[in-house]
C-alpha cells in the first residue's frame, strides 16, 4: 500500500518504507557510532599495540614483537594438557567481541538482514586484526581468533535484538565507561605493577616464612 495520496490515513508502521524497522533516533545512533570507535580503540589497542605500551604487570612489551600464523581451527586444544585453557582463551575472544556486535547492530538495525551484516561486519574487522598482526610483526594470528570474534559480533547483535531499544543507552554508556576505564590503565601503565613493589613483597613474604619456620 503506498503511504501518499488516498491511502495516508491507513497508513502504519506496516507500509513499506523500504526498510525492515524504523531507524533509531538520530542522538541514538551518534551516540553508538561514537562508542563504537570509542570501543575500537581499545580492541585495536589490546591487539595490536601491546608492544608499546603495558598495564600494571600483564605482559612484556618487548615479547610482543613477533609473527606466527595458525590456520588450524581450535588448534590450542592439541598442543594443551588441560581443556580449561583453551576454552578461556576462546571464550575471551568472543567476548571480546560481544560489544562491537552490540553496537553495530544499534547502527545497522534498520537495514535488511541486520544481524547477519553484524557479523560479516566482525568477520571482516577481525580479519583485518588478524591480518595486520601477522603483516607488521604485532602478535599471533590464529583462525580461531577470527571464529570467535565473528561468534562474538553474533551474539551482541542477538542481545541487543532481544533487549530491545529502551537498553541502547545503557550499551552505549557501558561501551564508553569501558573505553574511559581503559585509557585509564594505560595511562597509569607500570605504575600499576613496579617490578620493584613485587620483588620487596615477595622477599617480605618469602622473609614472614623463614621467620615463621624458625623454632
Amino acid at each position: 500500500m503506498p503511504c501518499s495520496g488516498p491511502w495516508q490515513p491507513l497508513c502504519t508502521s506496516g507500509c513499506d518504507t523500504g526498510s525492515v524497522t524504523q531507524p533509531t533516533n538520530s542522538r541514538l545512533r551518534t551516540g553508538a557510532a561514537v562508542a563504537l570507535v570509542a570501543y575500537s580503540a581499545v580492541v585495536v589497542a589490546l591487539t595490536m599495540l601491546k608492544a608499546f605500551f603495558v598495564i600494571g604487570m600483564l605482559w612484556r612489551p618487548e615479547a610482543q614483537r613477533n609473527r606466527s600464523l595458525e590456520w588450524v581451527p581450535f588448534a590450542l586444544y592439541r598442543d594443551s594438557t588441560t581443556w580449561f585453557g583453551p576454552l578461556f582463551d576462546y571464550l575471551g575472544n568472543m567476548a571480546f567481541f560481544v560489544p562491537v556486535g552490540v553496537l553495530l547492530y544499534i547502527l545497522l538495525e534498520h537495514r535488511r538482514r541486520a544481524m547477519a551484516l553484524v557479523v560479516v561486519v566482525g568477520l571482516l574487522a577481525s580479519a583485518t586484526v588478524e591480518t595486520l598482526q601477522y603483516l607488521f610483526a604485532l602478535g599471533h594470528s590464529d583462525v580461531s581468533d577470527l571464529l570467535f570474534n565473528a561468534v562474538g559480533a553474533g551474539v551482541g547483535a542477538v542481545i541487543a535484538r532481544l533487549a530491545g531499544r529502551r537498553l541502547y543507552p545503557v550499551w552505549i554508556g557501558l561501551a564508553l565507561v569501558a573505553a574511559g576505564v581503559f585509557a585509564v590503565l594505560v595511562i597509569l601503565g607500570p605504575r600499576l605493577g613496579d617490578p620493584d613493589k613485587v620483588v620487596e613483597m615477595a622477599t617480605a613474604q618469602a622473609a614472614t616464612g623463614v621467620s615463621s619456620a624458625r623454632p
